[in-house]
């Protein structure tokens, strides 16, 4: 896809994230919306997955670590017809199968269910070192959020890759500074993140998370890297595309009211019509 079209696309990604968590009447905005451009790129671009047989051995393997953005991830997976896309707007809803944390066992092109922060990124190793074992030749890529790196277990996990050479695993950091308590070098820093992944043997990139020339310059590197795992810093907005949720903890776990909902879907409808013309 061009970087026109994957725009056009991770807009649709923002409109499902707010329709959905709208209809929720709950869920995490902030993240997902910070995430979208991310999750866009993996599904739509990098990732090799399809549809029609998610459950393929030799497929790519994707796990969100920072669980609570399912509503980003499931609005790609809708868009790229793992389901229908009205199905999103049972997000959380009582026998729905898109419930607030992804769940492998009932939701299709989910590979790992997660919502304990640091867990998913244990999983994504295990994920990498099977391959390995296995010779395979599919890659794991999984994405965490910045506050989610003051788990003890996300280290732990990184330490194991670096150490097994685990060149088939990218993690992505969503680095928006902002968890539900407020800034995360407020709250418990960690950065420098590059000097920490790099100490744990790791091959750091750094990147706009809104800038498609650079996501996938990113990622085409990290496919040439050898015998290191790699770990994409990505710097985001939180809130990306909804200017009154933009750089705001407020909306990390609330749901827009309907007047609030009704001006997000209107900004960026008016976003997807500029797109649309170019």
């Amino acid at each position: 896809m061009t970087n026109l079209e994957l725009q056009i696309m991770a807009n649709k990604v923002r409109i499902n994230i707010i329709k959905s968590v709208h209809s929720a009447k709950a869920g995490h905005p902030g993240g997902s919306l910070s995430a979208a451009d991310i999750f866009t790129f993996l599904y739509f671009e990098e990732m090799k997955v399809d549809p029609t047989d998610p459950k393929n051995p030799d497929r790519d393997r994707f796990v969100l670590s920072k669980g609570h953005t399912a509503p980003g991830l499931y609005a790609a997976l809708a868009l790229k017809g793992f389901f229908p896309e009205e199905d999103l707007l049972t997000l959380r809803k009582l026998g729905s199968y898109l419930q607030g944390h992804p769940d492998m066992k009932h939701t299709p092109g989910v590979d790992m269910s997660t919502g304990s922060l640091g867990q998913g990124i244990s999983a994504a190793v295990g994920m990498a070192l099977a391959g390995k074992l296995d010779r395979k030749d599919y890659r794991v890529y999984s994405l965490l959020g910045d506050g989610e790196l003051q788990e003890g277990q996300v280290w732990e996990a990184a330490m194991f890759a670096g150490f097994k050479k685990l060149d088939n695993l990218v993690l992505i950091v969503d680095n928006n500074n902002l968890q539900i308590d407020g800034r995360i070098d407020q709250v418990c820093s960690p950065y420098p993140l590059e000097d920490k992944f790099c100490a744990f043997n790791f091959h750091v990139i750094t990147i706009d998370a809104h800038d498609f020339d650079s996501i996938r310059a990113a990622f085409k590197e990290a496919r040439e890297i050898k015998e290191k795992p790699v770990a994409i810093i990505a710097k985001s907005i939180k809130g990306k595309g909804v200017s009154f949720m933009e750089n705001s903890a407020a909306w990390h776990g609330v749901a827009p009211n309907d007047e609030q909902c009704e001006a997000a879907l209107q900004e960026l409808e008016r976003i997807g019509e500029a797109l649309c013309q170019k």
